[in-house]
């Protein structure tokens, strides 16, 4: 598991962890699009990445420099650069291109809160725009250095502010700083003998803020919830004031300023710490792989599962696309991958839809829900394919980000969007979306990973050779249409990856004027100049 806190400016993770790309993969991608990938061009050294020069005023910087201790004040040409984007494919083309980056004009590392007042205090007394950053894993733009009106911007990076505050045992509370990553807050969570149960796929370098700010949700959400399910209370600094929400199980006092910090995007302010639900550290885990005969299958399998209250933990059913990719890109094709197919035909779920289930708990607990799943969803045509496809699946879990960026230097587009709906529309948004995105990519898959009483998530990734004119004009063109064929079939804009740039125009297509009336009400309440994230959600 990645342990270093700054990732690859070009792109995911750090290098140890990159890999290679494999022939297998390049083969089927090549018989899709019926031709051969470019040769490899790979992304430029950081020193070769022009970037625009700094625009922050001496007297800020010293200013800064004095409350926070010129270490702690940033304007080199490598710190401004990797806080110049986050990795969405807008943001990794940008680095790969000819221009220069907009980038912030200097990083500030705050120690805690009263170092994040200070900094707010500056900048609104000098106008600089500041745009909060945790990981730096957006991939909708929510940490793009924007400016706005105000003719600098600074990124504030949460990284020093990385502890576990308090713990609560009695009441399952942990109050964590915002800077604290995936890996950090669990080694000290399970040290203990407790988890947050929160694992998105950016687990490795996301942080509480970030997770908050954009309401994430991680594949275990089935059973541990999502992050804004979790969260009982926050502290979140403005430029005019602070928002200091005391851990409460529940409260009828008016409207909950929870939902107001969860989601916030960074827009409202700076969110510095989250007192979150935890839960006690699972003794055992077990995933398993299935094959349903198909993906609508699949979805009422889930369906079932999660309206009769027997819902695994970790619940995933890839369509018959992102099946075939994903066998296919582990090497499952040829010989084996005959094998497999005889072996799926001769049970009535050939060419199917890849079903993977986890469970965790106390020792002596799984083997009866894992039964009842199972006697739920077999009646819908599920193949059981063993723990160690499951296992595979889990293993692999954090890596495929790696994978976009190795297909990238090969002048492969692949690019990710989730929306959610409701039960009876689902399969409505699947075809409308998917619809989409086939006239702008050859490979298009889809999978559901969040279930819910109501409805489930839909994440679809699709892939296409990179158009060498005009790769942004193609990824926009492609973008825009499955949004407005969101929007026009009933789903939400986004299910977990935010607003931020890319979603900011659709939110009022969801929330309607009134809507959005009401959250720039709050923005100027908190953030009167507009200085926090500029161009960001609303």
């Amino acid at each position: 598991m990645a342990q270093s806190l700054e990732m690859r400016f070009s792109g995911w993770g750090i290098d140890a962890d990159a890999g290679d790309l494999s022939d297998h993969v390049v083969e089927w991608l090549e018989a899709r699009f019926g031709g051969p990938l470019p040769q490899r061009v790979a992304a430029p050294e950081s020193e070769n990445v022009r970037i625009r020069k700094s625009q922050l005023p001496r007297a800020v910087e010293a200013k800064l420099s004095s409350k926070l201790g010129a270490a702690n004040v940033s304007t080199d040409h490598l710190s401004r650069l990797v806080h110049a984007a986050g990795k969405g494919y807008p943001d990794l083309l940008a680095m790969r291109g000819a221009d220069k980056i907009p980038a912030p004009d200097a990083v500030v590392y705050p120690a805690d809160q009263a170092d994040v007042k200070a900094v707010l205090k500056i900048c609104t007394k000098h106008g600089v725009a500041v745009v909060p950053f945790g990981g730096g894993t957006s991939v909708v733009g929510g940490v793009s250095p924007l400016r706005g009106n105000f003719a600098s911007v600074i990124a504030l990076d949460l990284r020093r502010m990385r502890s576990l505050i308090s713990l609560d045992e009695q009441s399952r509370i942990g109050v964590f700083a915002a800077g604290l990553r995936g890996p950090e807050l669990e080694h000290l969570l399970r040290s203990r003998g407790y988890t947050l149960g929160h694992f998105p796929q950016s687990f490795e370098y996301s942080t509480v803020g970030g997770w908050v700010a954009t309401r994430s949700a991680g594949q275990a959400s089935a059973g541990y919830g999502r992050i804004d399910e979790k969260l009982l209370g926050a502290r979140l600094v403005a430029p005019a004031g602070e928002l200091n929400l005391t851990a409460r199980p529940a409260s009828a006092a008016g409207p909950d300023l929870r939902a107001i910090v969860a989601g916030s995007e960074g827009a409202l302010g700076v969110i510095t710490e989250a007192s979150l639900e935890i839960s006690p550290a699972p003794e055992v885990t077990r995933y398993e792989a299935l094959m349903m005969p198909s993906f609508a299958a699949a979805a009422e399998a889930l369906r079932a599962l999660e309206q009769q209250g027997q819902a695994p933990d970790v619940a995933r059913a890839s369509d018959e696309s992102e099946t075939e990719m994903g066998l296919a890109f582990a090497g499952i094709e040829g010989a084996k991958g005959k094998l497999l197919e005889g072996y799926l035909r001769g049970r009535g779920a050939g060419s199917g839809a890849l079903l993977v289930l986890g469970w965790e708990g106390p020792h002596g607990t799984i083997d009866d829900r894992r039964r009842a799943a199972l006697s739920l969803i077999k009646p819908h045509g599920a193949v059981g394919l063993g723990a160690g496809a499951g296992r595979t699946w889990a293993k692999n879990r954090f890596s495929t980000p790696y994978l976009r960026d190795h297909l990238l230097d090969r002048g492969v587009m692949v690019e990710t969007l989730e929306t959610s709906t409701t039960w009876a529309n689902l399969m409505v948004v699947y075809r409308g979306v998917g619809d989409a995105l086939a006239q702008h990519a050859p490979v298009v898959g889809c999978h559901i990973s969040h279930l819910y009483q109501s409805g489930a998530s839909l994440y679809f990734t699709f892939v296409a050779p990179q158009s060498a004119a005009d790769p942004l004009s193609q990824w926009e063109a492609a973008k825009h249409e499955a949004c407005r064929a969101i929007i026009e079939h009933g789903g939400t804009i986004t299910h977990h990856h935010a607003i931020g740039v890319d979603h900011r125009r659709y939110l009022k297509a969801e929330d309607g004027e009134a809507g959005v009336a009401a959250l720039r009400a709050v923005k100027q309440s908190l953030d009167p100049r507009g200085l926090m994230n500029p161009g960001k959600l609303l």
